[in-house]
């Protein structure tokens, strides 16, 4: 498939700006692949959808304030910064974007915060990511990780053009994030709810969680129009054994398997064997998912509106069959659906 297969016409006041009230209160498009019908539901809807035994796959990363906003030293030009990746945490290397980019250069020195609290030397100018930095911190591990925090701010991105609001820090996180990692946000998994989640494990739906630290590649431009030649960021991923067993028993008793957002797929689909059973792993994937494609984990999928020519919106195509999800977007757009991260959601049956 060609990349100009994916691009459509998103009104741009569709595109979520705040998340709504309630996490559970999303509208939600039900897809039926095996009558291409559509339903127009609630989120907390997807009730009537699983039964007892089914899994749902979570991915628990948790989104940690990547964008710094500083000052570089002597001319006192404002400078963003986004953490992309930590490389060690000994010498306090980050791989890391900066804005503007062209006014930076090796051995500059960037000041963030109030009299310039945190220092940083710009050290190589040259990685595909952008730019690495050192920060000249002498004090304990933890200490820094603080000062990090403090100073950071939540990534939202930037198609979301207004100020990040004290709200978003806890909005732009599921309420099951674990482990610090991600500068996106698995979006998908927004929808659900403190009471959501309860009334799911009442009907005896179970959760299988992995860890999928999501990058910033998930927005990069795609910029070749045969996607067999993209190339996927890396991103870090784990899946123990105990969950892994939670899932290749689901499929063994024939139940769902619910993959909460697209970086659960690939997550799963990076370590299923050829047999169909996903096995531990711990380690990087950069699997890039288009149509056509043939899944061997989940059976159903619940995910968000993505934006044109996106690399989640190609993953989702493959699952619901892109003749179909075209449709159905057409339908979103039509009924004032919400897109992107803020928006409403879908569940793929």
């Amino acid at each position: 498939m060609k990349l100009s297969q994916f691009n459509y016409y998103l009104p741009e006041e569709l595109i979520a700006e705040f998340p709504p009230e309630n996490r559970d209160e999303s509208r939600l498009m039900v897809l039926h692949r095996d009558t291409k019908t559509i339903e127009h539901k609630t989120f907390k809807d997807i009730l009537e959808y699983f039964d007892e035994g089914d899994v749902f796959v979570l991915n628990n990363t948790k989104v940690f304030p990547a964008r710094l906003h500083g000052e570089k030293e002597k001319t006192g030009a404002k400078i963003e910064v986004f953490l992309l990746r930590e490389l060690n945490p000994e010498s306090r290397l980050w791989d890391v974007m900066v804005d503007p980019a062209r006014k930076i250069r090796i051995g500059n020195k960037l000041y963030f915060g109030d009299e310039g609290e945190l220092v940083a030397e710009v050290i190589d100018n040259t990685t595909s990511r952008g730019r690495t930095l050192r920060f000249l911190f002498d004090g304990p591990y933890e200490d820094f990780k603080k000062l990090i925090t403090r100073l950071g701010e939540t990534p939202l991105p930037r198609i979301i053009k207004r100020d990040v609001m004290p709200e978003d820090e806890e909005r732009y996180q599921t309420i099951y994030a674990k482990y610090e990692g991600a500068v996106v946000a698995p979006t998908a998994g927004f929808h659900f709810s403190r009471e959501l989640m309860k009334r799911l494990e009442l009907v005896g739906v179970e959760f299988a969680e992995l860890t999928l630290h999501a990058g910033l590649g998930n927005f990069r431009d795609i910029e070749v129009e045969d996607l067999t030649k993209h190339k996927m960021d890396s991103e870090e991923m784990i899946i123990t054994l105990e969950e892994a067993e939670k899932i290749n028993k689901a499929k063994a008793e024939k139940r769902k398997v619910c993959g909460i957002g697209t970086t659960t797929i690939k997550a799963t689909e990076t370590a299923v064997t050829i047999t169909g059973k996903v096995k531990p792993y711990s380690g990087w994937t950069n699997k890039f998912i288009f149509p056509e494609y043939n899944f061997m984990v989940a059976d159903s999928l619940i995910t968000n509106f993505h934006l044109p020519k996106s690399s989640v919106m190609m993953l989702v195509a493959a699952f619901a069959d892109y003749d179909f999800l075209m449709k159905a977007y057409k339908e979103a757009i039509d009924k004032k659906y919400k897109f992107f991260t803020y928006g409403d959601a879908m569940l793929i049956l």
